[in-house]
C-alpha cells in the first residue's frame, strides 16, 4: 500500500468521528437553547411585563435577528448529521424494530424514541421557528393571540413533550456515548433524564395555560 493511499484511508476513516464530533456539538447547543427558551418563554407566568422586557432586550441586542437564524441553520446542520444513521427505508426500519424487541435494552428503545421525535421536531420545529421568525418582534400578546388561535394550541401541544423527550433523550445520550456517565451511572442518568422530561413539560403547559388566559 502507497503512502497516498494509507493516508486517504486514514482521513476516511477519522471522517465519521470528526461528523459524530460535530453532531455532539450541535446537539449540546440546541439542548442548551431549547432549555434556555423554555425558561425565557415561560417568564410570561410573571405577567406580559416580565416576557415583554426579556423580549425587547433581545431585540434591542439583535440576538433575537441574529440569533434565531443561526439557530436554525445549526438545527438543519444537527439534523443532516443525525441523519446519517436514521433508519428512513421500511427495510431499515422493520431491521432496526426486529433488532429492538430481540435487544431487549433499553437505551436502543431511548434511541428509537429519538429518531421518531426527530422527525415530528424537524417539521413542527421549523413551522414555528418561521412562524417567529418572520413576524419579529416578538411579544407576549403576539404569542398569546397565535396560541388562542385553536390550531396553534394543539399544534404546540403536540411539540412540547415531543422536543422536550427528544431533548432530554439526547443529553442522556451525550452523557454516555462521551464517557461522562459510565455503566455504574446509567440507572441515575436516566432518572435525571426522565425528572428533566417531565419539570419542562409541566413548565410548558403551565406556560401554554397562562397564554390562554392572558389579556390581549
Amino acid at each position: 500500500m502507497s503512502i497516498d493511499t494509507a493516508l486517504s484511508l486514514g482521513a476516511k476513516s477519522r471522517a465519521p468521528a470528526w461528523l459524530d464530533w460535530l453532531q455532539m456539538l450541535t446537539g449540546a447547543c440546541l439542548i442548551v437553547f431549547m432549555w434556555s427558551h423554555m425558561l425565557l418563554v415561560s417568564s410570561v407566568i410573571f405577567g406580559a411585563s416580565a416576557m415583554n422586557a426579556l423580549a425587547e432586550f433581545f431585540e434591542y441586542t439583535g440576538l433575537a435577528q441574529v440569533g434565531g437564524p443561526l439557530i436554525g441553520l445549526v438545527f438543519l446542520v444537527h439534523f443532516a448529521l443525525a441523519s446519517r444513521k436514521m433508519p428512513f427505508t421500511s427495510a431499515e426500519q422493520t431491521a432496526i424494530w426486529r433488532q429492538a424487541k430481540m435487544l431487549r435494552h433499553a437505551d436502543t428503545w431511548l434511541w428509537l424514541a429519538q429518531a421518531g421525535t426527530a422527525m415530528i421536531v424537524l417539521i413542527l420545529g421549523a413551522i414555528h421557528m418561521w412562524t417567529v421568525l418572520t413576524d419579529l418582534p416578538i411579544t407576549a400578546a403576539k404569542s398569546a393571540a397565535r396560541i388562542k388561535g385553536g390550531a396553534w394550541f394543539v399544534f404546540y401541544l403536540l411539540l412540547l413533550p415531543m422536543i422536550e423527550l427528544h431533548v432530554s433523550i439526547g443529553f442522556y445520550r451525550i452523557l454516555v456515548k462521551w464517557g461522562l456517565a459510565g455503566r455504574a451511572d446509567r440507572k441515575r442518568a436516566k432518572k435525571l433524564e426522565l425528572g428533566l422530561t417531565l419539570a419542562f413539560v409541566v413548565i410548558g403547559l403551565v406556560t401554554l395555560i397562562r397564554f390562554l388566559t392572558l389579556a390581549v
